[in-house]
């Protein structure tokens, strides 16, 4: 089958573009189709040929891509894909909206329907500057239009788990088979001795909760050691995962690979009990969930962590769930059911 891969942009090696780097690993001749193209950026693409819309060529484009997002629509849709019998898109903007081939089966791997349009659009909204709000109010009917149009070229929708697959359902009226992103998991395992700190792990942005970690861990006269998000190296990720008593994961993510990642170095999470991580977490096994957003409840979750034992072993086992060769073999087979 010749294959078309297709994916917002490459300009930086996020969640996304590692699943999309698994996918091509998949299928070594495929092509790949894009808004805009960093190479340096994401080295491991250099085998396959890259096509950039011509978003790619509009003032700071290629750069940030994301500016231009009103007219992604219009880009996705002037892609010529004839000859193809495999799409697969890999997906939370508007790049799924193209026009498919005659006789061709499109795939959208849908890592999530744009947040910043759909579910957390007052969120975005609330922390967006004078212009972004002004281009928020302009758009956002225009792209949540064509973004519903866009499902229309989808024969499968794959999400990359329930929690996603319920917003696709919600907002597309669409069903998902759900096959969870790969996780690096043999790189984060090792043997360390644990420390007397709890770890948060990634970026600084709102929603992901940082500010309650910290709230929490000086309430309590706890160490917070904060890690990821471009200040590590992988090397001192992986260290840092490895001698934590505990990942403290207090926002509400589409899948989070973050807290499989703590699991793989056999640390056990405390997460807040919504979105991805009831799928990554065991309760009482790798980690255990507080039921509010709020200081008092994260706290009496730590008090709880604190009063139990846990094994390390518990931890690892899960992880191995989150596998890349459990992705593969998961993903070729909703593959194999659609051709």
């Amino acid at each position: 089958m010749r294959t078309a891969l297709l994916h917002y942009w490459l300009t930086n090696m996020r969640g996304g573009e590692k699943v999309l780097a698994a996918i091509a690993e998949m299928f070594p001749g495929a092509d790949i189709y894009t808004h805009a193209y960093i190479p340096a950026e994401v080295p491991c693409f250099g085998s396959h040929r890259v096509r950039e819309t011509f978003i790619a060529s509009l003032p700071f484009g290629r750069r940030h891509p994301q500016i231009y997002l009103p007219l992604m629509p219009c880009a996705s849709r002037r892609l010529d894909l004839d000859g193809y019998d495999l799409v697969i898109s890999s997906e939370s903007g508007p790049v799924k909206g193209i026009r498919k081939p005659e006789g061709a089966k499109h795939l959208c791997y849908c890592h999530t329907p744009m947040r910043y349009v759909w579910d957390m659009y007052s969120e975005y909204y609330r922390e967006a500057g004078f212009c972004g709000k002004l281009a928020m109010k302009m758009f956002v009917r225009h792209l949540r239009r064509k973004d519903l149009e866009s499902a229309d070229s989808v024969d499968l929708f794959v999400a990359n788990s329930k929690f996603v697959a319920g917003r696709i359902k919600r907002i597309y009226g669409r069903d998902a088979v759900v096959v969870n992103p790969p996780v690096d998991v043999e790189f984060f395992r090792g043997e360390y001795a644990k420390r007397d700190y709890y770890l948060y792990a990634g970026a600084d942005v709102k929603y992901k909760r940082l500010d309650l970690a910290r709230a929490a861990c000086e309430r309590m006269g706890r160490k917070l050691v904060v890690a990821g998000g471009g200040r590590s190296s992988p090397e001192e990720l992986r260290r840092a995962y490895g001698e934590a008593k505990a990942l403290l994961f207090p926002g509400v993510e589409d899948f989070g690979i973050v807290p499989v990642e703590a699991q793989a170095a056999g640390t056990p999470v405390i997460a807040f009990g919504k979105g991805g991580a009831l799928e990554t977490v065991k309760d009482g096994e790798s980690g255990l969930f507080f039921g509010e957003q709020t200081v008092e409840s994260l706290c009496g979750a730590i008090e709880e962590f604190e009063s139990r034992r846990w094994q390390s072993e518990s931890c690892v086992r899960n992880s191995l769930v989150f596998a890349p060769e459990v992705f593969s073999s998961k993903l070729r087979a909703a593959i194999d059911n659609l051709i």
